[in-house]
Formats: C-alpha cells, structure tokens, sequence
C-alpha cells in the first residue's frame, strides 16, 4: 500500500507516505479504542491525522481496511509483549505464565484502559463471518493456545481446560477493569492464576 515501495520516487516520497499511514494507524487505533469503531468517521480520523482523505484511500480500500490494519497493530503488539515477558521470567513455566499474567494486569492498570480491545470489536461486528470478527477469532486463538502451550509445560501433560480457565479470567478481568477498581481486578485476577497453577502443580 505505500507509495513509497518501488515507486521510483526516492527514499523521502517513500518516507513521507509510511509517516502518514502510521499516523493514520496511531490515531485511528486510539480514536477506535477510546470512542468506539462505528462512532467514528473517516473525516474525523483524517482531520486528527493531519492527512487528505485521498492520502487514506491510497492506503487503505477503505475503513473496514483500516479496522483490519489496526487490529493488527494491536495484535502485534500483544504478541510481542507476551513474548518478552515470557524471556525475561526465565525457564520456569509457571513464572512465565504469572509474567503473562502480569502483563495484562499492566494493561489493566494503564491510563485510558478502556478493555479489550478484540472484545469491543466483537461487540460491533457480531456477524462471525464478518473479517473484522474474524480477526478477533484468530487473536483468541493465538493466545489460548500460546497460554495453554505454557500451562501444559507446568503441568507436564496436555492443559486444555487450564488455558481455558485462564482466558476466561483474563476476560473477566479484562471487563471489570474498566468498570471498577483496575486494582482490585488486577489482584483478583493474579490470584485466580494462581489457582489455576496451584491445580495444576498439586
């Protein structure tokens, strides 16, 4: 989508175009997060974006594409922060899944936490075949089997129903996070992952 690949423009067209769809990413993203997807226009996100409407369209097809693009960020994101908290807790399994853990209680306690942000677009495109719900599907699945992966090394046997009851708290966390005491939730949540490796370890 960039013009700036293989457009024989030079280096500074093809800056100047990935600049501006990363703007639009930014802010789209955040805007989408905040207020919601279907309340916001594509005016509004050109205008805070600082770009033409026709600079949008030469990245994206349109706003479906743009929810799908930012959905990937999102997703990219969430990978690499589960990953990075599973190096730096070490060879423990078990420390690895409370790094995980810990992760998203980050999330939770950050400013501006609004939930899941894969949840609030499934809320808005509940037709289960529709790409946007598609791509939140393909998100879950990723990080049910990524936790379940790790919850089978510290029980030292398949774990399917432990990754279950994990993503099912971290759901629920998720929810009343940004509904209550993100503190309170965040400590409930740990200690319901630890329940969850306490079964799997007696």
């Amino acid at each position: 989508m960039s013009e700036g690949k293989g457009n024989g423009k030079g280096a500074g067209a093809g800056a100047g175009t990935s600049a501006a769809r990363a703007r639009l990413l930014a802010t789209a993203t955040r805007i989408f997060y905040a207020e919601g997807i279907h309340a916001v226009g594509v005016d509004r996100i050109v205008s805070e974006a600082e770009v033409t409407r026709a600079t949008l369209y030469r990245h994206f097809a349109g706003k479906e594409e743009l929810v799908l693009a930012c959905l990937g960020q999102v997703d990219q994101g969430m990978r690499a922060g589960v990953e990075a908290a599973v190096r730096e807790a070490g060879p423990s399994a078990a420390d690895a899944v409370r790094a995980v853990a810990g992760f998203i209680t980050g999330g939770i306690r950050s400013e501006g936490f609004r939930g899941c942000a894969f949840l609030n677009a499934a809320v808005e495109y509940p037709d289960p075949d529709h790409p946007v719900h598609q791509a939140v599907l393909a998100h879950r699945q990723w990080f049910l089997e990524r936790v379940t992966e790790l919850l089978a090394r510290v029980a030292g046997e398949p774990a399917e129903e432990a990754g279950l009851d994990f993503v099912m708290l971290r759901d629920g966390a998720m929810a009343a996070g940004c509904l209550s005491d993100p503190e309170l939730v965040s400590a409930t949540f740990l200690r319901g992952v630890d329940g969850v490796l306490r079964a799997l370890e007696s």
